[in-house]
């Protein structure tokens, strides 16, 4: 990670910035052309109708790998041909975890060379009976025609492919929602899964605040989440039609879990720790359009690139400001974006076409940063973020997914409940390996350095009954009667034979993103390390006396009250007020049960 990160955390961006990788990739109308990807000199899409085209347009070439793929065109195909092309379709499915995009008319070079419309209607029936003969929907994302040498009209036809794995109830992706307090997050998702618009007034919020002092203050202290659904056919799926969220689970084929996060700069832990601990594929950055990047979002921000997890930014409130107010906000971002320690490439979404592309380009390339600007009250552009949030793929493939499903279960504790006729409930989210009903397994570090035997019960998704978990997946595990004031979060619940080790001091290479003096011996701060938030005392810095902001440095530290169980290469944060630093674990200090029964009064 640069260090120039620290910019977002200690001081105020520099208005010009730098360059953008890649210039800037703000998008047009539906019938304009982008400007990213394709061979250099070469235009990506196909333009309207009305002038010729100097030189035919380009897609990147297909990839072998991924869940994209280009035909020419699927007219009467043999019945060995017909076979071999749903076997092509099962693959671009299990690639893209259940879902696959089809060009029609697009060479396997990339050249856009389009079908007249008898040849897209034939070609379309086949893509029809091929993902029934698989068990699959097709939706048509959109039609654009290209001109060039040909008086013809002629047209490429991108279809979305979707089919629920047959080992899953459906896809899967979780979505963080940053952005700082007051910029109308639990109001947006309010509004997207209740399917009713505000009034202006914060109505839409009200069913996401989990205390009453959150409902008075109109501010979210704690971390909630929230579900979109999307049918098949890529219609939205929310309370406005289905009671319950059992009954959101069964409609829907994909997927969304939202986690709403606090804004406010007092609870910037309990933000940090559903960054790192509930694991999202990506982050939702919301800014107001009347107020610009102002207090944590400028930090927010920041913990998304040290983390690296991909976000996409929403610019609310649109309704309350003059048109200048919202190109002003949208122009800071773009500056912001640009900078040295960011390197994103914005692209702003105007129409249903520029969601589509960037939707497949955010998946694609983590340095496009797609903009929204839309309204909660007028539903401004929300139809947009739909569009997005329904075709958005998983962000990891298929293989990363198959690798930890081979390895040994390790499942995080995040949540700890008490439930009625069940018994104790753990939150969390599964790192690797499956779990099953029924499964043994051993929890701890306990605070003397234990494991402990227990059983799961029964698991839950999303409030609905799952019997198998998969590595990746959020979901809570009933345990029965198992002593609720042995658990707390932290803890790991982890197969047998995997023998888990624990420690009480570890060393990191770390870079010091910001504070305000030196950083030296002795300092003491609260550490990150995916569900693991506890306070360590620096106990040495290899090689330096101290640091300052932006150096970097391997350093030791050690955990104050308990130990833990971490793993070499895991991503770490340590916060302190307003010192902050990144880096990853390097090297632990496994320690038996009794060594740390012995430190405990350290």
């Amino acid at each position: 990670m640069d260090s120039r990160v620290s910019e977002l955390f200690g001081g105020c961006c520099r208005p010009g910035g730098g360059p953008a990788m890649g210039g800037n990739l703000k998008a047009r109308g539906a019938g304009g052309s982008s400007s990213c990807g394709g061979p250099k000199g070469k235009k990506k899409n196909g333009r309207n109708r009305g002038g010729k085209a100097n030189n035919p347009p380009y897609l990147p070439p297909e990839a072998e790998d991924g869940n994209i793929e280009y035909k020419l065109k699927l007219v009467n195909p043999s019945q060995y041909r017909f076979e071999h092309l749903v076997t092509q379709m099962k693959w671009r499915l299990q690639e893209g975890r259940g879902e696959a995009v089809y060009q029609i008319g697009v060479e396997d070079n990339g050249l856009l060379v389009g079908l007249a419309e008898e040849e897209m209607r034939a070609s379309l029936k086949t893509l029809h009976r091929m993902a029934e003969k698989v068990g699959a929907d097709i939706t048509v994302l959109r039609e654009r025609e290209v001109d060039y040498d040909s008086d013809m009209p002629r047209k490429i036809t991108e279809v979305l492919v979707r089919k629920v794995p047959d080992n899953q109830q459906f896809l899967d992706l979780r979505v963080a929602v940053l952005g700082n307090v007051d910029s109308g997050k639990s109001t947006l998702l309010g509004v997207l899964t209740q399917g009713e618009l505000d009034n202006g007034r914060g109505r839409a919020r009200l069913n996401l605040f989990r205390h009453l002092h959150e409902i008075q203050s109109g501010r979210t202290s704690s971390i909630s989440f929230e579900i979109l659904g999307f049918n098949s056919k890529g219609e939205v799926v929310n309370y406005s039609d289905s009671r319950t969220a059992e009954e959101i689970c069964e409609s829907s084929s994909k997927m969304i879990t939202f986690i709403d996060l606090a804004g406010h700069h007092k609870y910037l832990h309990t933000t940090i720790f559903g960054l790192t601990s509930y694991c999202p594929d990506c982050a939702l950055l919301l800014v107001s359009a009347n107020t610009g990047i102002a207090g944590t979002t400028r930090e927010h921000l920041g913990l998304a690139l040290a983390l690296k997890v991909p976000f996409f930014i929403v610019v609310s409130k649109v309704d309350l400001c003059a048109k200048t107010t919202v190109e002003r906000t949208v122009r800071q971002l773009e500056r912001v974006l640009k900078q040295p320690g960011c390197h994103k490439v914005p692209m702003l979404v105007t129409s249903e076409d520029d969601a589509v592309t960037a939707a497949q380009q955010f998946a694609q390339s983590p340095n496009v940063t797609p903009i929204f600007t839309l309204s909660s009250v007028s539903g401004e552009s929300l139809d947009l973020l739909k569009v997005f949030l329904n075709i958005l793929p998983p962000l990891t493939n298929s293989k990363e997914q198959e690798e930890l499903m081979q390895q040994l279960t390790e499942f995080q504790v995040d949540e700890i409940y008490t439930v009625p006729e069940v018994g104790t409930v753990v939150g969390g989210t599964l790192s690797s390996g499956i779990c099953r009903e029924g499964d043994q397994l051993v929890v701890g570090p306990t605070d003397d350095g234990r494991f402990l035997e227990l059983r799961v019960c029964s698991i839950q998704r999303n409030r609905s009954a799952c019997r198998v978990l998969r590595a990746g997946q959020a979901a809570t595990l009933a345990l029965g009667d198992f002593d609720r004031a042995l658990l707390r979060k932290g803890m790991v619940m982890v197969s047998p034979e995997m023998n888990p080790t624990i420690c009480s001091v570890f060393e990191a290479e770390i870079v010091l993103l910001f504070h305000a003096t030196t950083f030296r011996r002795g300092f003491q701060v609260t550490v990150h390390v995916g569900n693991v938030r506890q306070t360590a005392v620096v106990e040495k810095i290899h090689a330096k006396d101290k640091l300052r902001t932006g150096e970097k440095a391997v350093v030791r530290f050690r955990f104050l009250k308990h130990p833990e169980y971490l793993k070499v290469g895991a991503k770490l944060l340590f916060r302190e007020g307003v010192t902050k630093g990144i880096g990853h674990v390097t090297d632990v200090q496994a320690i038996t049960a009794g060594e740390a029964q012995a430190n405990m009064g350290f």
